[in-house]
């Protein structure tokens, strides 16, 4: 899909206020196209209600115990981290109505985007529960600790630093929902992920789209905000108790890891958005321009001497496997 040229002012410095006023249409012209492109979907659908019961408490039940889950570790501990990501949509919903405001397109897409993430949060949590794939307890009270701690970007001081955020934050969600089906082990929660992860990456496309109208409009603005937010990325749930360590592991397994992030998110939207080729910067977009090319070069090192520690790592493990 090709975006219109939108028409640059003669003043240099856009305000928050003017780029939201000057992209209104690009932002109703992708609204439309997402609500065609999207198809409804039932999250009670994906759920295997039949597997579930009473846990124990008020209602006298089983107590939850690891050997109910049939689904992998990895999975358990992918699928915790993405839903108490989801989890955080209050946070997530004042974050960008606060930027965007509650009217016109805008507005409009606000709350769309809201309901539709919505679900995914309401479909994993039911999906867990029924199968007891985790502890409910401890799930409940990671839910409380992470939410109540709350959410504010790392970037978001700008409107466009909120864009290009989620342009790359709705490509990451997206391959962390689709790889953790895939090492889950339970067809089912793959299908539900492959549902949610197309829903994020219709939600990639509206940000990354609007990214390419602003950066058309005010390209030293747009430049600096993209170096800003690809140079200091972090996904949304690095607030959760004990990220750290899931992350780690998360990565060693192959859902989500350096080489991915430079993969499979940041090079897709750079390639799209055709950044390293805009020309006519002025002294600020260049050098976001040239910071942000130092900085890719700069990561698929890291990914290189990430996936060396991988490959060592998961040696060992299957050569101790085998002595057992």
């Amino acid at each position: 899909m090709t975006i219109a040229p939108v028409q640059r002012p003669a003043s240099k410095a856009w305000t928050d206020a003017k780029l939201i006023l000057a992209l209104e249409e690009v932002v109703e012209t992708e609204l439309n196209r997402h609500l065609k492109a999207a198809k409804e979907w039932m999250p009670h659908e994906y759920v295997p209600w039949s597997q579930g019961r009473d846990f124990d408490g008020v209602l006298g039940g089983d107590a939850w115990s690891i050997e109910q889950s049939k689904i992998t570790p990895l999975g358990r501990i992918a699928l915790v981290v993405n839903l108490l990501t989801e989890d955080n949509l209050p946070s997530y919903h004042h974050e960008i109505a606060t930027m965007f405001g509650r009217e016109g397109a805008w507005g409009t897409w606000v709350h769309r985007w809201t309901a539709e993430e919505g679900r995914h949060g309401i479909a994993i949590r039911d999906y867990l529960l029924a199968t007891r794939a985790v502890d409910p307890v401890e799930l409940e009270r990671a839910r409380m600790s992470h939410m109540s701690a709350g959410f504010e970007s790392d970037n978001a001081h700008s409107m466009l630093q909120s864009v290009a955020y989620v342009a790359f934050q709705e490509l990451a969600t997206r391959i962390s929902h689709r790889n953790t089906g895939h090492f889950a082990g339970d067809p089912l929660v793959d299908q539900l992920l492959a549902k949610i992860a197309n829903d994020e990456n219709l939600h990639m496309v509206f940000y990354r789209n609007l990214l390419k109208a602003a950066l058309q409009l005010a390209p030293d603005q747009a430049m600096r905000a993209i170096a800003d937010v690809v140079t200091d990325f972090r996904m949304p749930g690095h607030g959760i108790p004990g990220f750290e360590r899931a992350a780690a592991q998360i990565a060693i397994g192959g859902v989500y890891n350096l080489r991915i992030h430079h993969d499979d998110v940041l090079q897709p939207v750079l390639r799209h958005l055709k950044v390293m080729e805009v020309d006519g910067l002025g002294p600020e977009g260049a050098r976001a321009q040239e910071e942000l090319g130092l900085f890719l070069e700069g990561l698929h090192a890291q990914a290189v001497r990430f996936e060396e520690r991988q490959a060592a790592l998961l040696a060992r493990r299957a050569a101790n496997a085998g002595r057992r």
